[in-house]
């Protein structure tokens, strides 16, 4: 049974992220809030967790991971980072966008696409998964909390979305606020120009801004 952490949402104390900093760092798997949806993740760096999460979301593992990293500077620590995707990535974040670049040797090969070498990587807008990443001091795995067999992800409320998890993750952290329920926006940034993956939260501004990936993007 998972234990359940309440955060508050605006202004997360240390004392309640510490804990929760040392579980993700012996290997716990979360459910947590992020800025787009609830999330299932752990610490990139201990394998154990992240074949978890797969095991979770039943995932193989020629399915890349996205990650969350605090900053610009932390992306560029695991993923190349070319001029033009520097100046994208520096006018989204933080926000509900996810970039895919091609991975530095410091990400995981469970965590990457293993054809393309690219990695998924979002700076969230969001206290307590900040909090988190500069208190653990590693990248988080952030997937969907949308489980294959379950159909109705889209109208759970927290507790029907804990009640589904909490057997499966070690740690649940409830913030008070409902989930989100639409994904974000991914944008493809490991060749010479953009490429628009996927429409999702934020959508907007990117197209305000770089119009010419309107026509290109898949649902």
């Amino acid at each position: 049974m998972a234990t359940i952490y309440h955060i508050h949402p605006d202004n997360p104390q240390l004392r309640s992220i510490e804990p929760i900093k040392d579980a993700l760092s012996n290997g716990a798997v979360m459910l947590y809030p992020t800025d787009t949806v609830y999330a299932i993740g752990c610490d990139i760096r201990v394998k154990s967790a992240v074949e978890k999460v797969r095991q979770i979301k039943r995932l193989s593992n020629d399915k890349p991971l996205t990650f969350l990293c605090p900053s610009l500077s932390n992306i560029a620590t695991y993923a190349k980072v070319s001029d033009r995707a520097y100046r994208i990535i520096r006018h989204l974040i933080p926000g509900p966008y996810t970039f895919l670049l091609p991975a530095t040797k410091l990400v995981p090969k469970l965590v990457m696409d293993p054809k393309r070498k690219t990695t998924g990587i979002r700076v969230p807008k969001n206290t307590v998964c900040l909090s988190l990443l500069n208190a653990l001091e590693s990248p988080i795995i952030s997937t969907s909390a949308h489980l294959p067999d379950k159909k109705d992800y889209g109208t759970l409320g927290t507790a029907e979305l804990f009640d589904q998890l909490e057997k499966l993750v070690d740690i649940i952290i409830d913030t008070g606020e409902d989930p989100g329920y639409q994904v974000s926006t991914i944008l493809d940034l490991s060749g010479d120009e953009p490429i628009a993956i996927r429409k999702g939260q934020g959508w907007e501004e990117v197209t305000e801004w770089l119009p010419e990936l309107e026509p290109s993007y898949a649902s």
